[in-house]
């Protein structure tokens, strides 16, 4: 049989249906899976296909590929990705390519990238974002690392790709661990989405006691306005399903959610970087607190919801709006700290990160994409150079036309004990965003009254530091 153009290990769900995707594409792949039974397994549901092949012996399976060879490893992140480019280095010849297409985190691959560029082997580390659906019909796809491989593997990845007016949702990111930080971050701003999506169906239920499919179906009609995504989509979906008894099978799901860490690494990175990313900080301590399931049940009983609490008088289709309003506003606040992050740790690792691109190659295939996305490319765009996303014109406008119903609804949900921890940090970072003149000069005045940290003043250049004699003569002298 003719050399294969690509390898593909990990033959989980992602791997599987990768493979297909690939020689749906006119790509010939071999396959091989640590557990020979799942190698085999899957040569017996697609071994009829001349495209495919599969080994259970790593050198027989390296030595089956085209030169260069490009061999993508998807597969758990973390030890079990050393270990396996440690068994397949002695197979390997200088030129070759390794892709890490799992959920590594950014250093590891920025490690890994150092390391296989001193042996002559190119090291990708990429994103791929869409789920089980999306690996098989086009995913959103982030490949960084080195350069050199990319006029090598682009012709593959391209191809497989998502696509949206004609462009695939692929192209190169930067180097080193590149790739799997966007991702990553793509991952955090996921985890934002969602957890605005939820608050907001409480708000909803709580203030007008409407049934998963009545909200569920004014989720569906948001999916028609400028929140139209995938996830909103998925959301009314979720909501308005009924199993073969007519029950809603909404209504059976336990409220604890899980997680599979990228979220956190987002969340650590931000604060590691001085990047104030409070809705996707506070959309994994989210999923934290839900987890205390039995402790939640024992304080539900042990706080009441007071009877008195604030009531703003309100017709329902104002609430509504409202809390539509309230959404869109935090889902740009989220998005708009998202790339905050991008930008600072591109500038820190001078990957020069193209931010509106990376938007782009979002649009399509992966968990985040929506038509919200062509508003910040195109923002980008007209205004690279902005601090924010909030400060584009468009987003500006809708902040600024929004934040009458936002305040309402957080209003609502405050006055019923709603827990909204997104849509109020939300609200808080744009408050405290364009605060001139925060109380914060005070958090300074005692970090030097109790550790002579010293403060820099108002009518002085920045950059001089002065210390007060607080007990003293309470003179300042600089330092």
């Amino acid at each position: 049989m003719a050399p294969a153009d690509i390898g593909l290990i990990g033959l989980a769900v992602m791997g599987k249906n990768l493979v297909l995707n690939m020689i749906d594409h006119g790509f010939a792949v071999s396959v091989y899976n640590r557990s020979p039974e799942k190698t085999e397994e899957f040569l017996k549901e697609h071994g009829e296909n001349i495209s495919l092949q599969g080994f259970t012996a790593i050198e027989e399976f390296v030595q089956s590929l085209k030169r260069p060879r490009k061999i993508m490893i998807m597969i758990k992140a973390g030890a079990p990705v050393d270990e396996m480019i440690s068994s397949l280095l002695p197979f390997l010849e200088e030129g070759d390519i390794l892709i890490d297409g799992g959920n590594s985190y950014y250093l590891d691959s920025e490690r890994r990238y150092i390391d296989l560029k001193k042996k002559g082997i190119l090291f990708v580390g990429m994103g791929v974002s869409g789920g089980e659906e999306g690996a098989r019909k086009g995913p959103s796809i982030m490949p960084g690392g080195n350069i050199e491989a990319w006029p090598v593997i682009a012709p593959i990845f391209q191809s497989i790709a998502a696509q949206v007016d004609g462009q695939p949702c692929c192209s190169w990111i930067g180097t080193g661990g590149a790739g799997h930080f966007v991702k990553a971050v793509h991952n955090g701003i996921e985890y934002g989405d969602i957890q605005l999506i939820c608050e907001t169906y409480e708000i909803l239920k709580s203030r007008l006691d409407l049934s998963l499919e009545q909200i569920g179906n004014i989720f569906f009609e948001w999916n028609q306005t400028d929140l139209n995504s995938y996830l909103m989509g998925a959301s009314a979906a979720v909501l308005t399903a009924k199993d073969e008894n007519g029950v809603a099978v909404a209504s059976t799901i336990l409220d604890v959610a899980g997680q599979k860490g990228t979220g956190r690494w987002v969340a650590e990175d931000a604060i590691k970087a001085g990047v104030p990313m409070s809705l996707i900080i506070e959309s994994v301590l989210a999923r934290y607190l839900s987890a205390w399931k039995e402790v939640r049940r024992q304080a539900a009983r042990e706080f009441p919801v007071a009877s008195l609490l604030y009531q703003p008088s309100q017709e329902a289709s104002v609430l509504i709006e409202d809390a539509r309003e309230a959404l869109y506003a935090a889902k740009i606040i989220s998005y708009a700290q998202g790339f905050m992050l991008l930008k600072q740790i591109s500038e820190e690792r001078n990957w020069d990160l193209n931010l509106g691109e990376l938007a782009l190659i979002w649009r399509g295939g992966c968990i985040i994409q929506s038509a919200f996305l062509d508003k910040i490319h195109q923002g980008f765009e007209s205004c690279p150079d902005a601090h924010s996303l909030m400060l584009q014109d468009y987003f500006k406008n809708v902040l600024l036309n929004s934040e009458t119903g936002f305040r309402r609804a957080i209003l609502h949900a405050v006055g019923a004990g709603v827990a909204i921890p997104c849509l109020a940090s939300a609200l808080a970072f744009y408050d405290g965003y364009r605060t001139e003149n925060s109380p914060l000069f005070l958090v300074q005045g005692l970090r030097d009254y109790f550790g002579a940290h010293g403060y820099e003043r108002q009518d002085r250049p920045r950059g001089e530091f002065y210390h007060t004699d607080w007990l003293g003569s309470k003179n300042a002298s600089r330092m």
